[in-house]
């Protein structure tokens, strides 16, 4: 008799990928300004450390809230009691007002629409329950965040179908695209229930142009689907052209079909613009009320705690700090953008452009062997093991095109990104260097940029990242396992 569910033992958890892998060496070996050097940089964590000194300075000017206390007096065994699953009223009005600030208030957000979660991904899953049912797909636009493939698929059943997106229109959603995801999820005999997009795109650091936005409603409307917005990035772009939330671009089509509003669903958190990933505050909002019936029901599994929802009705509540925080949080990841990829420029190394998000959408492919994922799992490996930087390949994120990387910015310090520069800009010079000497003593043609096997072989065994005998030691153990 087996002991253990089918659940329990499958391997559909997504944890092999090397999204997942990278961040399990790099916890092996951390880097630490002071007792660990010669680490692994952590460049794989898409969380909002920029913006910390705005928030204690306000918990400093706001002790009640901090300490649970209503004009003086502890509320600690009002908050401590039993919940009701709706959440706070005072949060929830806070949240949505903070919401239509982000988007410059051209659109608004009714508190009695909203469910809370245990952050977006609680959001996200349950959406899928609320939706589909197990065996029906999901439409997503490539490359998109390697998490879902866990947080919609592995508790639901749901299936994921790609929109294949390529670098020769910057990766935008077209509508050929489309209608090819559709007919491929109908190839496999899965039933289409919706599109869900990443605005702004986590991997790109990209917002949908209003064109791609106007074609997935068109699409969506023609096949009676749904839209999953997951806007979790919204409070992060800090360049042009601006955001445009999919409530916007409904409430501008408002002639079309009721039905069609109640079939468009919000996902929002507060854990990249407020940089809260550890309070666990996510949120649906949609427009048809049994979605709202159901998510709240569900929600019961993955409450936000009274103490974090008081907490924060209260930093919300101040507009003066909210306009402020937004504001100063967008100026900062701008300037932090901008030194990652003008240090990468300097390496040789390109981005896609990019306005929002916490990373950069890295191009390498002049740095493989050739243009194969085969050869992009090699050059991760030794950038994450040799180099000591842990990013994201573009497999893991369902890239089409070989040679992508996300590589976040916004989780370290200044002279930490710094560092990671340097890192990466000695290991191309390498590269370059030992592909001159190479060069200078073959016949062989080298095209574009791509170096043959024996020549980047000759790179990687010469190649060695300046460490201590004892981080040598941890890396080669890396190897073994």
């Amino acid at each position: 008799m087996k002991m253990l569910s089918t659940k329990a033992t499958c391997n559909s958890h997504g944890q092999d990928s090397s999204y997942f892998l990278g961040w399990e060496a790099y916890e092996k070996n951390p880097f630490d300004e002071t007792s660990n050097p010669n680490g692994i940089i952590q460049m794989g964590l898409a969380e909002n450390q920029l913006s910390f000194d705005l928030l204690e300075s306000w918990l400093t000017k706001n002790p009640d809230a901090a300490s649970f206390k209503r004009d003086g007096k502890s509320i600690f065994r009002e908050l401590a009691l039993f919940q009701d699953y709706h959440g706070l009223p005072a949060f929830k009005k806070a949240l949505v007002e903070f919401m239509a600030e982000i988007r410059g208030n051209k659109v608004t957000f009714e508190a009695n629409n909203i469910v809370l979660t245990a952050g977006a991904t609680s959001a996200n899953e349950t959406l899928m329950f609320c939706l589909a049912e197990a065996g029906d797909a999901f439409l997503l636009p490539t490359p998109y965040y390697p998490g879902f493939d866990r947080d919609l698929k592995w508790r639901t059943g749901v299936e994921i179908v790609p929109i294949h997106c390529t670098s020769s229109n910057g990766f935008q959603v077209t509508q050929p695209a489309l209608e090819q995801a559709y007919k491929e999820a109908e190839s496999r005999n899965l039933r289409v229930k919706g599109v869900l997009v990443t605005n702004p795109s986590n991997p790109l650091g990209t917002t949908m142009t209003r064109n791609e936005l106007d074609l997935v409603f068109d699409f969506i409307t023609s096949k009676g689907i749904h839209l999953i917005s997951d806007e979790i990035y919204s409070g992060t772009v800090f360049g042009s052209p601006g955001f445009v939330s999919a409530m916007e671009v409904l409430k501008e089509r408002s002639n079309e079909e009721e039905e069609v509003g109640k079939r468009v669903h919000i996902v929002y958190s507060l854990s990249k613009d407020l940089g809260l990933p550890g309070f666990r505050v996510g949120a649906i909002y949609s427009n048809d009320e049994m979605v709202v019936a159901a998510a709240t029901k569900m929600s019961s599994f993955g409450l936000v705690s009274s103490q974090t929802q008081y907490l924060l009705s209260a930093m919300l509540s101040d507009k003066k700090f909210t306009r402020t925080y937004i504001s100063e949080n967008q100026k900062r990841l701008k300037q932090r953008q901008k030194m990652l990829v003008s240090g990468l420029e300097k390496a040789g190394i390109k981005c896609l452009e990019s306005n929002a998000g916490l990373f950069c959408w890295v191009d390498m492919r002049h740095l493989l062997e050739s243009d194969t994922f085969e050869s992009e799992l090699k050059l991760w490996k030794k950038i994450v093991y040799e180099v000591g930087l842990n990013i994201s390949p573009g497999s893991s994120c369902h890239c089409t095109e070989p040679g992508w990387f996300r590589v976040c910015f916004a989780n370290m310090s200044q002279s930490t990104l710094k560092l990671a520069i340097r890192r990466l800009k000695s290991f191309v010079q390498e590269l370059r260097s030992v592909s001159t000497a190479n060069v200078s003593t073959t016949t062989t043609n080298i095209h574009d940029n791509k170096f043959s096997k024996n020549i980047k072989k000759n790179i990687f065994t010469k190649w060695v990242f300046r460490q201590s005998v004892q981080d040598q030691a941890n890396r080669k153990l890396h190897y073994e396992r």
